[in-house]
């Protein structure tokens, strides 16, 4: 009786633990934790190479996340290739990754970006670290702004031609869900101007976007900017969220190039891309990034998978801007005389 009884115990807690394992991802906590998630992508690799599938191209494969040692939950997913340069150039195309399962414990996180190295070794690696730390940066100043969670990605061969390796990459959330975090909803109406903006969101996005280096941006285009916007107000005006920072100055990519018409020499001169502002409005939007500048800073020296050199790097291309920011002549010849009139 003793036997039977310790068995159904047994049987009773394993099932527990499955459906513990099971339990439905919160994406709101998902993204909230700064733990970096073990997890594993197994699909057919060779579809993913760089240069070989066309934006869209979709296979399926399954995920698996590690939330712990004992606790691993793998859910079947489908892999679509996106992007431009990085699907033609880099060694894997960045991806999407559908969760939208029946049934599945991911459903929620529904459908993530997932961005990975470029290429393989240390200098592709802080590339990669370098941008996802630029989201945790811009997470500082605002809500409207993606969250990132970052992995430690084992990508497997599902045919097993290839060889397991291991890499630092990291998920974007759904713009749909940060839209909502934000109590609205993406903008779905006719293309707008930059300056058809909420001005005050807008003089930040374009003075974050000159901090870091980026001219790789465009609100007109939508590139590498999504909008947002209450949808509960009789005229809606859009917010603007800026996202894929991997050609910007601070990140200082090698295989980065500015556009030839912005007069620039390389990715590292800074480029101020919005338009003009008062000396007011400057002045309100610059006093929040020198409130921001010691948590900025922390994030940087406290980010310890970036090597030292690559910390210094940053540290060095941020004090170009504090210095720049503490002028009010170069402020006023920058953001203002300087700034876009098109």
């Amino acid at each position: 009786m003793k036997k039977i009884l310790a068995i159904f115990l047994c049987f009773i807690s394993a099932m527990s633990l499955s459906a513990q394992q099971k339990k439905a991802i919160d994406k709101v906590k998902f993204f909230e934790e700064d733990k970096i998630l073990k997890a594993t992508l197994s699909t057919n690799m060779n579809k993913l190479l760089g240069g070989k599938g066309k934006e869209g191209d979709s296979t399926s494969g399954n995920f698996t996340f590690f939330f712990t040692d004992s606790n691993a939950v793998k859910e079947n997913i489908t892999v679509t290739i996106r992007g431009n340069f990085r699907r033609k150039n880099c060694f894997i195309a960045p991806v999407r990754i559908e969760f939208r399962k029946p049934n599945s414990t991911y459903a929620a996180l529904g459908s993530l970006k997932l961005v990975s190295a470029c290429k393989t070794g240390d200098q592709y690696e802080d590339y990669l670290l370098a941008e996802y730390l630029i989201y945790k940066i811009y997470n500082l100043f605002t809500e409207k702004s993606f969250r990132i969670r970052l992995l430690e990605l084992t990508y497997h061969d599902s045919t097993n031609r290839r060889k397991d390796f291991t890499n630092h990459a990291f998920l974007i959330e759904d713009s749909k869900d940060m839209a909502r975090r934000n109590k609205m909803a993406e903008w779905k109406n006719p293309r707008v101007l930059t300056e058809q903006t909420d001005r005050e969101q807008m003089t930040l996005v374009a003075i974050f976007e000159y901090m870091i280096g980026n001219t790789d941006w465009s609100v007109p285009a939508l590139h590498n900017i999504r909008l947002i916007c209450d949808k509960a107000e009789k005229t809606p005006i859009p917010y603007a969220v800026p996202y894929d920072f991997d050609y910007c100055g601070l990140v200082n990519a090698e295989y980065a190039e500015p556009y030839e018409e912005l007069g620039i020499e390389n990715i590292r001169q800074r480029l101020y891309r919005g338009y003009p502002r008062t000396m007011e409005e400057l002045n309100r939007t610059l006093q929040v990034f020198k409130g921001k500048k010691e948590k900025i800073y922390g994030l940087v020296s406290g980010f310890t998978l970036l090597g030292k050199t690559k910390q210094r790097e940053i540290i060095n291309y941020l004090d170009e801007f504090y210095d720049i920011i503490s002028r009010p002549k170069d402020v006023e010849s920058i953001f203002i005389k300087n700034a876009r009139k098109d």
